[in-house]
């Protein structure tokens, strides 16, 4: 091995640590920001984002009672976490007016993932609900 490369090696191994230990350093930083933080901001970043917890929330509802989510018509952040109503298709007929939709209240934790539903009303996708006002 000539003298250059050696040096080169030498000048290499030592940027490389070096930089490892800025690294390390910053982690370390950032961790103990983190840890100074009041639980509630770390809860609020951990938490998953309102499209996100719409997508998840009407598929884990499909997948729970095996019918189609359509929509979501009522969403609000919570102390818990997030309530959600959403609209499903538990009868198909023909005409489609005719066919049957339910809304079920939904009830997820903060990172977005199901603890509850129940449904709370069933109707016909023809027919409007006079008795509820507000749309709700």
């Amino acid at each position: 091995m000539t003298e250059t490369s050696k040096t080169r090696k030498d000048t290499r191994s030592a940027n490389n640590s070096s930089g490892n230990g800025a690294r390390q350093n910053e982690r370390q930083n950032a961790r103990q920001e983190k840890e100074s933080e009041p639980e509630a901001q770390q809860d609020r970043e951990q938490a998953a984002a309102p499209m996100e917890v719409l997508r998840e929330a009407r598929l884990q509802l499909a997948e729970l009672t095996g019918m189609q989510a359509e929509s979501v018509s009522a969403f609000e952040r919570t102390q818990d976490g997030w309530h959600l109503e959403i609209e499903v298709l538990e009868l198909t007929r023909v005409p489609d007016t005719m066919s049957l939709l339910a809304t079920y209240a939904v009830d997820l934790d903060p990172q977005g993932m199901l603890t509850g539903y129940r449904r709370v009303r069933r109707y016909e996708r023809g027919r409007a609900d006079a008795q509820r006002p507000g749309g709700r």
